[in-house]
């Protein structure tokens, strides 16, 4: 078997213990244009990494570029199809309604089934006789979509996790026109729904997160890129769901900002007034390293203010405290933004 190139990751978030570094956590993050010019970085750019569920919006794309009308999708819809949801009863009914549409029900779904992350995310424990459905599950707005698209073209429904299946290959195309990644040169991977994903480098992430903003309408996909994102920022809660990070971020971003997590440490984050794009990763999989080493990217850019600091506060975590209760160490960021 050939050998893959690693990524060249760097130290981005580290904790620390009497003033001493003790775990480092290593990663990279892109700031890019949507022109697509490296604004700064850090770490490598260039190694493709799985994007996991940072790719929603563009596997939604086709769906909502070409029978969003269709299906007489709203915003609220548009944000749950995109998302990574927490199984509340906002998400959950949701997703049946437009599963609805179809006539199909949760049995369509190939998605599997998981506790929902509300009960991670709440620090609370679901009842000991509850039991949940591929409703319930995370990705279940976006397999909704899929189906969604399958009808829209005339497809059997049943293998539309194929790679080759019509609906993996307009999401494939979808992909590599807004990340300029030629889809023959796109890395494929089954994601943890066993829907196909994609690696891209971080600087294509980027770029394509930021090409979301644009009030001109895409040549492709027309309205879609900028109607995705704005209900994605307008309906956090669909995307995410309580104390989670994308529903604090894009809170925190008063309407200015979309954001998407992935799974294993991807975090990406677009503004609509500036047009950029940052992704940002942390290669041991880790939510509190990466949310620190974001919440840095933002302060070094220069796009936070008292307000949304306040509002990403819960991002970072408290001073650690021993068994008695004695603060002994600290996470912070240790990442410089380079400009290009």
């Amino acid at each position: 078997m050939p050998s893959v190139p690693l990524p060249n990751y760097v130290p981005i978030t580290a904790t620390f213990r009497g003033g001493h570094p003790e775990n480092v956590h290593h990663g990279s993050v892109a700031v890019v244009s949507a022109g697509g010019q490296l604004l700064a970085s850090v770490g490598d750019v260039e190694t493709p990494l799985f994007t996991r569920s940072s790719l929603k919006p563009f596997q939604a794309m086709p769906l909502i570029a070409h029978a969003g009308d269709r299906y007489r999708l709203d915003d609220a819809d548009v944000a749950l199809l995109c998302a990574s949801h927490s199984g509340e009863p906002m998400h959950v009914e949701r997703v049946a309604a437009l599963l609805h549409k179809i006539g199909a029900s949760e049995s369509a779904l190939a998605c599997g089934t998981h506790v929902p992350f509300f009960f991670g995310a709440t620090g609370t424990s679901p009842e000991p006789d509850a039991r949940y459905s591929a409703l319930h599950h995370n990705c279940s707005g976006k397999h909704t979509g899929m189906l969604l698209l399958a009808r829209a073209l005339d497809a059997n429904a049943v293998d539309y996790l194929d790679l080759h299946h019509p609906v993996q290959q307009q999401i494939a195309a979808s992909v590599s026109h807004f990340s300029s990644v030629p889809v023959p040169q796109l890395v494929s991977g089954i994601d943890g729904c066993s829907a196909p994903n994609y690696a891209l480098p971080l600087r294509a992430l980027a770029h394509a997160f930021a090409r979301l903003t644009q009030e001109v309408p895409d040549a492709v996909y027309g309205h879609a890129p900028l109607r995705i994102a704005r209900a994605m920022s307008r309906h956090p809660e669909l995307v995410s769901g309580q104390r989670r990070n994308d529903l604090t971020l894009m809170t925190a971003g008063r309407g200015d900002w979309v954001s998407k997590v992935g799974a294993d440490g991807v975090q990406v984050l677009a503004s609509f007034s500036r047009g950029i794009g940052i992704a940002a990763k942390v290669s041991d999989g880790l939510l509190a390293p990466l949310m620190v080493a974001m919440v840095s990217v933002l302060e070094q850019l220069g796009w936070l203010d008292d307000a949304s600091r306040e509002a990403l506060a819960s991002l970072t975590p408290p001073p650690f405290k021993n068994a008695a209760g004695r603060e002994v160490g600290e996470m912070r960021a240790v990442l410089s933004l380079r400009a290009v």
